[in-house]
């Protein structure tokens, strides 16, 4: 565990710089102990883009739940061949999908909140903790204006669920900025965001949201939550050790 003060001189470093110079910095105080999660959301392509032409060293890994949509893995594909990167891919432990599935049905998410978050916790919370055991730092493409829960999250940050520096190098972008980035680096992007697919998840899990509509309301859309799945649910910042 990093002591808090160190959190709070390091925050206080990285807070002035951009997402290379951020990237950049981590890199140097901890070397290959790096490591980005990619949904191959709009924000985590531009932050491959980023890893990608600066050559940063930083170990790059997806999440394959099972039950993803083509244009995802589509995309996985595409962006592997565009940017030459090693991109590992983590699975659910399958012992622990074939007994949620026999328990509680293949589609039992659909039933209460509860089934949901043991789906999510199987397919995605589990095989994150696999990949970002023995590293220290944890690269997000979270926004703030993602959802209300990610307003309070701060650039850098200690996550306590997976004992971890998590930064945030796009927290403050706009959509508006991300998308102008996206169209001026040519950053490959899953085609199910130009039909509504703001926040792209699980296959049976998401939906296009109306003109209007929170950004979050295509996920988990049958059920009133915090439309998280437990990957990066706000934790307790560290103790002074």
């Amino acid at each position: 565990m990093i002591d808090q003060g160190k959190i709070n001189e390091l925050s206080r470093q990285i807070e002035p710089l951009d997402p290379v110079e951020g990237l950049s910095l981590l890199c140097d105080l901890f070397p290959g102990k790096v490591v980005f999660s990619t949904s191959l959301g709009q924000e985590d392509q531009v932050i491959t883009d980023y890893i990608a032409k600066n050559d940063l060293p930083v170990g790059v890994f997806t999440l394959d739940t099972g039950r993803l949509f083509y244009e995802t893995y589509d995309l996985l594909a595409r962006t592997i061949m565009k940017y030459g990167l090693d991109i590992k891919t983590y699975y659910p432990n399958t012992p622990s999908v074939e007994k949620f599935v026999r328990e509680q049905g293949i589609n039992s998410f659909y039933d209460s909140v509860e089934n949901r978050k043991t789906c999510c916790y199987i397919r995605k919370v589990e095989p994150l903790k696999r990949a970002l055991a023995g590293n220290e730092i944890w690269i997000t493409g979270l926004r703030a204006e993602q959802s209300p829960n990610r307003k309070n999250m701060k650039k850098l940050e200690w996550d306590e669920g997976n004992k971890i520096l998590k930064y945030n190098p796009l927290l403050e972008w706009t959509m508006e900025e991300m998308l102008a980035f996206i169209k001026e680096n040519n950053v490959p992007y899953n085609p199910l965001h130009d039909k509504g697919f703001v926040s792209i998840g699980c296959a049976p899990c998401t939906r296009a949201i109306e003109p209007g509509e929170d950004p979050r309301a295509g996920r988990w859309w049958w059920e009133s939550s915090h439309k998280e799945c437990g990957l990066h649910e706000q934790t307790p910042v560290a103790k002074n050790s």
